[in-house]
């Protein structure tokens, strides 16, 4: 496997791989200043390389991830899944999506492609994640919940049952969110408000 982003949430992809006992031959960087992480000799830019192993975007802004990901079609992705997540045996998970530690994805969600599960993060049944989002550390989604591309769920909020959350939204840290949530908005609190409207 390879990396491209070497900074904290790379950190985070390199212990999944590792634990999982996956190979990782190299991370890329564009930033000149990063030279090694955790062991590992830093590249250049990826753009240079042409490798045929699997990649994954190891970079926790969405909008960032959505960009390289483009800027690859036809690249072959990998998954880093680290192996205390637990994931229901008829769950979809997208190409270059990671699970982090302590995550609980269950029965019939659908998970969308380079997206974050981030550590201890519960997914009920039958929700969908759409590409390129990130829910937090200790979210909770109930079952039946939609979250649209590039939205970030912030840490410890909670989702009820049925709730639709639009694509490249906010979901403020520790929001309890009871309403649907339109694209772009942005929501606090408990119970979650829309305070704004903001684009990725």
């Amino acid at each position: 496997m390879y990396l491209i982003g070497a900074s904290g949430h790379a950190k985070v992809v390199i212990d999944c791989l590792r634990d999982a006992g996956v190979t990782i031959q190299g991370l890329f960087d564009a930033n000149p200043g990063v030279k090694n992480l955790k062991g590992y000799d830093v590249k250049g830019d990826y753009t240079a390389a042409n490798q045929e192993e699997p990649l994954v975007i190891s970079i926790g802004a969405n909008s960032i991830r959505q960009k390289i990901a483009e800027s690859l079609k036809g690249r072959l992705f990998g998954k880093a899944i680290h192996p205390s997540a637990l994931i229901s045996s008829d769950v979809t998970l997208g190409d270059g999506t990671v699970v982090f530690h302590g995550a609980v994805i269950q029965s019939s969600s659908k998970i969308g492609k380079h997206v974050i599960v981030n550590t201890a993060a519960s997914i009920d049944h039958d929700c969908i994640i759409g590409d390129f989002a990130h829910i937090a550390p200790q979210v909770t989604l109930c079952g039946n919940v939609t979250v649209g591309e590039g939205t970030l769920v912030g840490a410890g909020s909670v989702v009820i049952p049925g709730i639709k959350i639009g694509k490249w939204s906010v979901i403020g840290a520790g929001s309890s969110v009871f309403r649907d949530v339109p694209d772009y908005g942005m929501v606090i609190g408990n119970p979650a408000r829309l305070i704004k409207y903001t684009n990725e």
